[in-house]
């Protein structure tokens, strides 16, 4: 079976990511299943530059392909955060709970029409002997003023898609990686996976 690295220890990214490469024969690996693999510290200031430097810190450790994704929320009304911090908006301990009430209260005077944001996702993947590559995958939303659904984590329960009239956590597993920015990056990823393997 092809394998591949995923370089996270977020049980619900590496739960997507085994969703979206199942079909195509992948087994999939986390940083849950290489526990001696230390974090690597996001020191960039974009989404591509945390990628790349997650991608390429744990392929030469590991000595082989790796896929990274740096992702996260930018609200207009915010002029773009939580970007980078979208993990860490309210504190270095993550808590997806506190995030969401520190966004919601900083929206608090935002008018419904004035609350567009969008999912952003960067996939690098590196490994031995190859040129380190990104792509990139968005999805377009707005944000509530409370929450709706259970499923997802991160933002998903105040983050509404108008194509489908439902937040993210209101989707199935499969609705959202048909649309998600995540599943949006995968899709160009997966045409491209043959130049690497």
């Amino acid at each position: 079976m092809k394998k591949v690295i995923i370089a996270t220890k977020n049980k619900g990214k590496a739960k997507e990511f085994q969703q979206m490469f199942a079909p195509y024969g992948y087994e999939v690996q986390t940083l849950l299943d290489l526990p001696q693999i230390e974090d690597v510290e996001e020191t960039g200031v974009t989404f591509e530059e945390n990628a790349i430097l997650k991608a390429e810190t744990v392929a030469q450790e590991l000595r082989a392909l790796v896929i990274a994704d740096d992702s996260g929320l930018s609200i207009d009304a915010l002029d773009g955060r939580p970007g980078v911090y979208s993990a860490r908006y309210a504190g270095e301990d993550k808590s997806d709970e506190r995030n969401m009430v520190k966004v919601l209260d900083e929206l608090e005077s935002v008018k419904d029409a004035d609350r567009t944001a969008r999912f952003h996702c960067v996939l690098a993947i590196a490994g031995p002997g190859i040129k380190t590559e990104t792509v990139t995958g968005t999805c377009e939303g707005r944000i509530l003023n409370e929450k709706r659904g259970d499923n997802g984590f991160g933002y998903d329960p105040i983050f509404f898609v108008p194509s489908l009239n439902k937040t993210m956590a209101q989707l199935t597993p499969e609705e959202k990686s048909s649309i998600s920015h995540r599943g949006n990056a995968l899709k160009q990823l997966r045409e491209r996976i043959s130049d690497f393997i």
